[in-house]
C-alpha cells in the first residue's frame, strides 16, 4: 500500500530566535548536520518502500524556500500547500487529505503525518517503527508515535498506555508491540512528570501520526464539522500555479484554528468503543523537536565541560552552555547554563532556564515592528537572495546574488533609482526596450520608473553590488508588469 508523506511545515520563527525569524522560520535551519530540518524529514524517508513524494503545507510566505530546499537535495515534492493564514495543524492536515483523495490512484491511501523541524538521529530505528504504523493504519487504525522518555521534561506533551497490541510482521515472520491510546497529558509539572514516569505508562507525545485519509476526514467531520466544511469549500475552491496549491484564501481565513489532538485525536481516544481503534507505536529514536535552544544541548556533541559550540567561539571556563557565532568572534568567559547565539545584525543571551521566554521576546518585537523579527540581514527570494550591506537617509546598498537561469521580475520603482555594478557572472539587463549584457566590473543605472528586469544567463552565480537613492526605498515600492514566479500575480508578494 502507498504511503504518503505529509510535511507540516508552519512555523513563525520566535523559539528559536534570532536565528529563526517570521520569513525563515525553524524548518529552514540547519540545526544538527549540513542539512535543514525540512530536508532532513524529507531525507529520512528515503528507503521505505511504496512511498509517494511528501506534500508540504506552509505559509504563502515560505513557498518558494521550501521549494528550493527540496531542490538542492534534488527530491520532488507531489506538492505544496500554501496557507494564506495560518489555522494550526488540523486545517493544515485537512488540506493536504483533500488533495492526497482528489489525485491518489489508491482507493483509500494512508499518510504519514509529519513536522518539518523535528530532529531524529536513529533513522533506522525510525523507518522501522513507519512500517509498523502503516500496517496498523492499513488495518484502519489511527497511529500515534510515543517518544520512549529520556528525562522528566515538562516542554513535551504526554500520551498513557493501554493495553498491548500485537499485529504480525509478515516481512519477517515476527511479532511487533504496539499500545492502545488511552489518553493524552497536557505538559504537567516536574514532579508530576517525574511520577508518570515511575509508572512506566507515559510516552511523550511526538504529533507523529498514520491513518487513512479517510479516517481522518470522517472524524473530523464527526468532532468539528465547521474545520471540515470551510477546508473543503477553500480546497474545492483553489487554484493550481504549478507545484504550488493555493486554498481559496477567503474561505480558509473564515475556518476556525485548531490542533490535530484537540480536533480529533483526543476525542477518537474518549471515544474509542464508536470509532476507529488508537493506537501507540513506541519510538526511541534520538529524538527531539528543538522547541528551545537549550534542547540543541540534547542533540549537539558536547565537549568536556558539556558546552556546544558553533562558529568562531572561543570559551574559557564556560560549563553547559550553548555558543554560536555566525558573522563575528564571540569570546565567553566564567559562565554557566547560559545560551548566547549571534548573527550578522542580533545577538541573544539568556539563561538556560530561561529560553522559553525568547517567544515572548519575539512577540515583543514583532509589536514594535522590529525588523529583526521578520527577516535577516540576508533575504531569500526564488532568485536567489539578497543582503543589505549599508543604509541610510535616501539611500541604501545591497548585495545580490541571482542563480543561474533566474531573473527578478519585469518591475518598476515610483520613488528610487538604482545602481547596479557587477562584481561576477553576467547579466542581462532589460531598461525600457534595450537590452544589455555586463560583465564584471561593467555598470549600470536605472531611473525612477522605468521598468527593467535582471536575468542571470549563466552558469555561475550572478553578484551585483545595488545602489539604491531615492524618497522611499521599501520593498513595497515595486510594481511587477511580469514574474516567471507569478508573484505579480499575488498582491503583497515578495
Amino acid at each position: 500500500m502507498a504511503l504518503y508523506p505529509v510535511i507540516l511545515a508552519g512555523g513563525s520563527g520566535t523559539r528559536l530566535w534570532p536565528l529563526s525569524r517570521e520569513f525563515y522560520p525553524k524548518p529552514f535551519l540547519k540545526v544538527v548536520g549540513d542539512n535543514s530540518m525540512l530536508q532532513d524529514t524529507i531525507l529520512r524517508l528515503d528507503g521505505i518502500d511504496d512511498l509517494s513524494p511528501p506534500i508540504v503545507v506552509c505559509n504563502e510566505e515560505h513557498r518558494f524556500l521550501v521549494a528550493e530546499h527540496a531542490r538542492q537535495i534534488k527530491h520532488d515534492t507531489r506538492s505544496i500547500i500554501l496557507e494564506p493564514v495560518g489555522r494550526n495543524t488540523a486545517p493544515a492536515l485537512t488540506l493536504a487529505a483533500l488533495s492526497i483523495q482528489a489525485n491518489s490512484e489508491g482507493d483509500d491511501p494512508v499518510m504519514l503525518v509529519l513536522s518539518a523541524d523535528h530532529v531524529i538521529t536513529d533513522v533506522d530505528a525510525f523507518q522501522t517503527a513507519i512500517v509498523q504504523g502503516l500496517r496498523l493504519a492499513s488495518q484502519g487504525c489511527v497511529v500515534t508515535f510515543g517518544i520512549v522518555p529520556t528525562g522528566p521534561k515538562t516542554a513535551y506533551g504526554y500520551i498513557r498506555k493501554g493495553n498491548v497490541h500485537t499485529f504480525t510482521r509478515q516481512e519477517t515472520n515476527g511479532s511487533a508491540e504496539a499500545y492502545q491510546l488511552a489518553s493524552f497529558v497536557e505538559k504537567p509539572s516536574e514532579s508530576v512528570a517525574i511520577q508518570m514516569l515511575d509508572t512506566g505508562e507515559y510516552l511523550w507525545n511526538s504529533g507523529m501520526f498514520v491513518m487513512k485519509t479517510s479516517i481522518w476526514l470522517e472524524q473530523l467531520e464527526n468532532f468539528r464539522p465547521d474545520i471540515a466544511e470551510s477546508c473543503r469549500q477553500a480546497h474545492k475552491n483553489g487554484d493550481q500555479d504549478g507545484v504550488f496549491y493555493r486554498p481559496n484564501a477567503e474561505e480558509f481565513a473564515a475556518c476556525p484554528p485548531d490542533t490535530i489532538d484537540y480536533a480529533v485525536m483526543e476525542r477518537i481516544t474518549e471515544n474509542s468503543s464508536n470509532g476507529p481503534a488508537s493506537v501507540i507505536v513506541p519510538l526511541d529514536a534520538g529524538w527531539s523537536d528543538v522547541g528551545a535552544w537549550s534542547a540543541l544541548l540534547d542533540v549537539q556533541p558536547r565537549d568536556d565541560d558539556g558546552n556546544v559550540i558553533q562558529g568562531d567561539v572561543y570559551t574559557h571556563r564556560m560549563k553547559n552552555s550553548l555558543v554560536m557565532g555566525q558573522h563575528r568572534l564571540v569570546a565567553a568567559i566564567g559562565l554557566e547554563n547560559v545560551i548566547v547565539v549571534e548573527t550578522a545584525d542580533a545577538v541573544l543571551v539568556a539563561h538556560s532556564d530561561h529560553v522559553e521566554e525568547v517567544k515572548e521576546l519575539a512577540t515583543q518585537l514583532k509589536q514594535d515592528e522590529r525588523y529583526e523579527q521578520e527577516n535577516h540581514r540576508k533575504v531569500h527570494r526564488p532568485w536567489g537572495w539578497y543582503e543589505t550591506v549599508d543604509s541610510g537617509p535616501g539611500f541604501q546598498v545591497k548585495r545580490l546574488t541571482v542563480n543561474p537561469g533566474a531573473a527578478l521580475s519585469l518591475q518598476m520603482h515610483h520613488h528610487r533609482a538604482e545602481h547596479w555594478v557587477v562584481v561576477r557572472g553576467t547579466a542581462k539587463v532589460t531598461t525600457g526596450d534595450e537590452v544589455s549584457y555586463l560583465h564584471e566590473n561593467d555598470a549600470t543605472h536605472v531611473p525612477i520608473g522605468e521598468q527593467h528586469r535582471l536575468e542571470n544567463p549563466g552558469s555561475i552565480p550572478l553578484e551585483i553590488i545595488e545602489i539604491q537613492s531615492g524618497s522611499y526605498l521599501g520593498e513595497d515600492d515595486i510594481v511587477r508588469f511580469d514574474d516567471r514566479y507569478n508573484r505579480h500575480k499575488q498582491s503583497n508578494t515578495p
